[in-house]
């Protein structure tokens, strides 16, 4: 029997991280070393790829500690508390800051900015998670002021009487966006409200697309690094429209069982998740298919 083996055109980097990767390539090519705050990319075999490269990451803390260094920041954003120690330890930065990120980190700077003198001083929520690095860049522009929820529940105890304005992480769900909005609008009592779409519509798009894409084979392999929160969301979506979704990191992973009596088979993956290693993930399926 042929099996139809078919990887996902619209899987893979966002045009962030794709930025963020090559500006490390082309500093890399020059340089003999070169540090990243965090993980360019949650992604394990493309971290390895860079590290061969001399791509070093590092955390917050060991940035602190660095001097005369040369240090790319990833596509997620940092707060201005970064960019001071920057100047202070006289690190160059590589800002790799994805363009949506950065529109809504000044966006939030501005309105936070404009309500210092203002008589009603107004609540900004950030729809996000807790702890993620864009997320903490985007609180960053509010001096630590901002409030941070990741459902409805979190509305719980915040004072909606208050002037309210709401935000959102790039990467989280329109619905999601769109439930916090409704379950705002129908609490307030006072004040005014005003919410901005700042999802990136790169990502959200990509939740209608994998649902077809899905739909559309018998077996799901989702290729993703095990931190990728992204990857677990648009996984659990391909699991819920094709149950024999199965969620790997490399092509070693693959269990042949999971292959059995299959006639079409597809591979896509998160944001994170470079292109070279979905095709060889296919060429893998291919070997194990015996085409």
């Amino acid at each position: 029997m042929r099996v139809n083996i078919e990887i996902d055109e619209h899987s893979g980097f966002c045009f962030g991280v794709v930025t963020a990767i090559e500006k490390a390539e082309q500093t890399l090519e020059t340089d003999r070393r070169l540090y990243c705050l965090g993980d360019i990319v949650h992604n394990s075999s493309e971290m390895e790829r860079l590290a061969n490269k001399g791509l070093r990451t590092v955390t917050h803390e060991t940035f602190g500690t660095l001097r005369d260094a040369k240090v790319l920041l990833r596509a997620h954003g940092e707060p201005p508390s970064t960019y001071a120690t920057a100047r202070r330890n006289n690190i160059e930065i590589i800002d790799a800051t994805c363009p949506v990120v950065l529109q809504l980190q000044k966006r939030i700077k501005t309105a936070y900015d404009a309500a210092r003198n203002a008589e009603r001083k107004p609540l900004i929520i950030i729809y996000g998670k807790p702890g993620h690095a864009e997320v903490n860049g985007l609180v960053g522009q509010t001096e630590g002021h901002a409030v941070v929820i990741q459902g409805i529940e979190d509305l719980e105890g915040l004072d909606l009487t208050r002037d309210i304005l709401l935000y959102s992480q790039t990467t989280k769900s329109l619905e999601g966006f769109r439930q916090i909005v409704e379950a705002i609008e129908s609490r307030k009592t006072g004040g005014s409200f005003e919410w901005f779409d700042t999802i990136c519509r790169q990502v959200a798009n990509r939740m209608e697309h994998i649902r077809r894409f899905a739909a559309s084979h018998e077996v799901i392999i989702f290729v993703s690094g095990r931190k990728s929160s992204n990857g677990r969301v648009l996984f659990a979506e391909c699991s819920r429209v094709t149950p024999r979704s199965y969620l790997v990191s490399s092509a070693e992973e693959i269990d042949p069982k999971w292959l059995e009596n299959a006639s079409s088979i597809g591979i896509c993956g998160a944001t994170s998740t470079p292109r070279w290693l979905m095709n060889r993930v296919r060429e893998h399926l291919i070997n194990l298919c015996g085409r």
